[in-house]
């Protein structure tokens, strides 16, 4: 879980299934990437992810009093 998120969750916020974000997790490869990195490869672009630790209170368990 990356940012205290299921796969569940990645899948609705995205829109696609959970299927989908499980194969992406194990390095499945699908059409679309393949052709992706075979542009990026093809143009010597590289690319590049960064994943930012997520904030403690990113995602509070209980509403604050404020709202």
């Amino acid at each position: 879980m990356l940012h205290g998120m299921s796969q569940r969750q990645l899948a609705e916020q995205l829109g696609i299934s959970q299927k989908w974000v499980w194969e992406m997790e194990q390095g499945k490869p699908g059409l679309l990437t393949e052709r992706l990195f075979e542009m990026l490869r093809a143009t010597g672009v590289r690319l590049y992810a960064e994943v930012d630790e997520p904030e403690e209170d990113a995602h509070p368990s209980e509403p604050s009093s404020d709202e």
